[in-house]
């Protein structure tokens, strides 16, 4: 193909496809694709392996590898990167605005690169609507990067989500819109919405009472709390909204077509979440077969974001929530891929798939949680577009790997081709963007 930016209807030919809807790979596909519009025009069934030949001047070979629909990350942060690298304290407060901007397109870009074509991106930590700018811009033909669905600031109710500092006279940015009671979370369900929000989060629990005892390294030569108590198994997670709060705000966003995903650790939360009619619940690491039952009843998403718990939790509980994950697959909770990356390296969300399937899920699963409930995760019909799965009338989001997911998990990560609606971003295994 002598161009990336083909104008004329052209065809690529698979040897091997994967159909989310069914859960199976799929023989000798060819898809139609208009450049004008970035979406499936037509797919056919090919009798033969062979495709045409001469192939037609912008025809796409894509025999050679194994192709998905574009993945989809539930759960990111795009201005965000690795807390190894620098704490998010220090970020959030010491990084400015331009140069999270501009680390922001570095990993829009490492996230095409390695065949993300979405990102659901929950909170700029900081930025405020920030990232309806960003998305505004990719969306423009500004900025190459994942097609976004943006929640730019949280809700929490008041002190539950923010910066804490023991110097009350130091300005902080704000993490979260702080609201409470029905009519408080109403209106900030409306703010959001008026910011640009395409996805409306809110915080069901936190730790939000940390702050009684700080830790010795909260800045260099800070002295930590001679004597802390020990609480033992109390659990550090407080709800924050009641339960006629949390369904205030998931009526008021649905009204506006609005999806709603919950930040949820404990049990407690995730129960009171997924009964409030929560579209997606984040996190929810605490094991629990209750937590489970719910989200099943309810039919809410779960995206377990094992990536940055693999980073940030202790070793030896890390295991409880691999079993905790295959245990919602198991009993039918319906599972999207999202890692919480950011404090993970933007390029490296193909580590949530790993670990979805080390948990023992089956890849046919894992890779259906990565795409067409990617798209459920960002609003369904409510996205005004359908991606994650390749069908008449869809995005032209194609990713190709060197080798089957099924026999080698590694062929995640040798990712040769990436296309977004209709235009080839990576080809060859170089980018053209």
């Amino acid at each position: 193909m002598s161009c990336p930016y083909p104008t004329e209807a052209f065809t690529i030919h698979t040897s091997l496809l994967f159909a989310p809807h069914l859960k199976t790979f799929l023989p000798n596909i060819s898809i139609l694709i208009s450049p004008a519009t970035g979406l499936v025009v037509r797919t056919y069934t090919r009798s033969t392996p062979s495709i045409p030949s001469p192939l037609p001047l912008l025809d796409i070979d894509l025999t050679h590898l194994v192709v998905l629909p574009g993945f989809v990350d539930a759960h990111t942060h795009i201005f965000l990167h690795p807390y190894a690298e620098t704490p998010a304290l220090h970020q959030i407060l010491h990084e400015s605005l331009v140069e999270r901007t501009l680390r922001a397109a570095n990993h829009a870009r490492a996230a095409l690169s390695a065949g993300y074509t979405t990102y659901r991106d929950l909170g700029t930590e900081g930025l405020g609507a920030a990232d309806v700018g960003l998305r505004d811009a990719i969306n423009r033909g500004i900025l190459a990067g994942p097609r976004l669905f943006v929640a730019t600031e949280p809700l929490a109710s008041s002190g539950g989500y923010v910066l804490r500092v023991e110097n009350g006279n130091v300005r902080v940015p704000r993490l979260a819109d702080e609201a409470d009671g029905v009519d408080g979370v109403r209106a900030g369900v409306r703010r959001r919405l008026a910011a640009g929000a395409d996805v409306v989060k809110f915080y069901a629990d936190q730790e939000k009472r940390n702050a009684r005892y700080p830790e010795t390294e909260t800045w260099p030569g800070a002295l930590g709390v001679r004597y802390k108590p020990d609480w033992g198994d109390k659990p550090k997670h407080y709800l924050l909204f009641s339960e006629a709060e949390m369904r205030a705000i998931v009526n008021e966003a649905h009204e506006a077509e609005c999806p709603v995903a919950a930040h949820a650790s404990s049990p407690a939360a995730v129960i009171r979440a997924a009964r409030a009619g929560v579209d997606t619940v984040e996190h929810g690491q605490e094991p629990s077969d209750e937590a489970l039952e719910v989200m099943k009843e309810m039919g809410t998403i779960f995206v377990p974001t094992l990536t940055v718990m693999e980073e940030e939790v202790p070793e030896e509980v890390v295991g409880s929530m691999y079993q905790h994950t295959y245990n919602a697959w198991k009993v039918g909770v319906k599972l999207a891929c999202g890692g919480d990356i950011g404090p993970v390296a933007h390029g490296e969300n193909v580590r949530e798939l790993e670990l979805m399937i080390a948990a023992g899920i089956p890849v046919e699963d894992v890779m259906t949680s990565a795409t067409l409930h990617g798209w459920e995760a960002c609003g369904g019909a409510w996205c005004g577009r359908k991606f994650g799965w390749l069908d008449v009338g869809c995005a032209a989001d194609l990713v190709g790997l060197k080798g089957d997911p099924r026999d080698d998990v590694e062929s995640l990560r040798r990712v040769e081709f990436v296309m977004k609606d209709g235009r080839v971003c990576k080809m060859d295994n170089k980018l053209t963007i």
